[in-house]
């Protein structure tokens, strides 16, 4: 990926940012890269995993992509991320936001917005091996069944 972006920067002789100018940028700027490139990754997932119209891909891309799906991600994965990325979504998280969904908490809305810079972050330094490692394990935790309080009283 990050090959791709060089190739990109150089026809528009533009410099590549190098790893410590990506640390630096501001948390919401690497949201905004990185709510479009999870948003690639669930859609090439749908396209590939499942025989979907465009319509019903959309629709089930919503169960991936809100607020609620990427905060359940933060907080299931607490303790698999790295203590560098968990710092990359306590700024994203930690950051003001400028609007707000209709249909998220602003709790949720701020995990999401954490998520999203870490992804950001990981896509700019060309940490793809990372980043698919992420976005595989937060769309298990997504499809993962919810546990009923009958599995829970079984235990």
């Amino acid at each position: 990926m990050k090959e791709h972006m060089e190739l990109f920067l150089e026809h528009l002789k533009i410099q590549v940012p190098e790893d410590g100018d990506v640390r630096m940028m501001n948390a919401l700027k690497l949201a905004y890269l990185g709510d479009a490139i999870y948003e690639a990754y669930i859609r090439i997932y749908l396209m590939s995993g499942f025989r979907l119209s465009p319509h019903q891909m959309s629709v089930k891309a919503v169960t991936y992509v809100s607020a609620a799906a990427q905060a359940k991600i933060v907080n299931t994965l607490r303790d698999f991320f790295t203590e560098d990325e968990w710092g990359m979504i306590r700024r994203g998280r930690n950051q003001k936001p400028n609007s707000m969904p209709k249909n998220a908490s602003m709790s949720d809305y701020r995990y999401a917005t954490g998520f999203e810079s870490l992804v950001g972050y990981l896509y700019l330094t060309g940490s793809e091996q990372r980043l698919s490692e992420i976005v595989a394990e937060g769309i298990r935790v997504i499809e993962e069944p919810p546990q009923s309080e009958d599995n829970e009283m079984k235990k």
